[in-house]
């Protein structure tokens, strides 16, 4: 069975525009997936990534754009400004840590859910009872959302870590193998690399 190793930023608006196209792949060429919340600032700071708010003028207006076109496209609502963004992904990362180690839901709705909350839903993904939410309606314990956080903080780093060391610069980023896939708009390129086309 292929493994896909998902570093995901929950903060990401392209990781919110991937929608569930990761699950359907995965299901369709019988792959497994495994989530990786990771720190994209920490990534940035030391891979050469420019933050957003130091990008020129002109690029931060494209963005804008794209996302506009992006979630069109998809059929996705989406808020270009989130009123609670940039927050911190810490505990909602923890939180999918804990859930995925837990068993019982859905991870992926969970991320979904999560990305959703701050990117259509003007809600603060780092407020305990948001995460919690987030977690119930993905069929894992509202408890999760405060437990294991010592355990969440070191696979966390332990994440970013390792999409450092296996050349993640950005995000969403798809690893099979040593073999990487970056942005929502590589989906196609994943799905043909499982066929065997590329």
């Amino acid at each position: 069975m292929a493994r896909i190793e998902y570093f995901v930023s929950l903060l990401s608006p392209y990781c919110y525009l991937a929608g569930d196209g990761l699950e359907r792949i995965a299901q369709a060429r019988g792959a497994e997936v495994v989530w990786r919340p990771f720190d994209i600032a920490q990534v940035y700071a030391r891979t050469g990534g420019t933050p957003l708010p130091q990008r020129h003028e002109s690029r931060q207006a494209y963005r804008l754009a794209d996302l506009r076109r992006s979630a069109a496209m998809a059929g996705m609502p989406i808020t270009l400004r989130p009123r609670h963004w940039p927050t911190n992904p810490a505990p909602a990362s923890f939180a999918v840590i804990a859930a995925q180690g837990a068993g019982g839901g859905d991870t992926g709705a969970l991320v979904r859910g999560l990305l959703a909350a701050c990117w259509a839903q003007e809600r603060d993904i780092a407020e305990d009872a948001v995460i919690a939410d987030c977690l119930e309606a993905a069929g894992f314990d509202r408890a999760l959302a405060g437990a294991g956080m010592l355990a969440g903080a070191e696979a966390y780093g332990r994440n970013t870590e390792e999409a450092i060391r296996r050349g993640v610069f950005g995000t969403p980023s798809y690893l099979v193998g040593e073999e990487l896939f970056w942005g929502h708009d590589r989906l196609s390129h994943l799905e043909a690399h499982l066929a065997g086309r590329i």
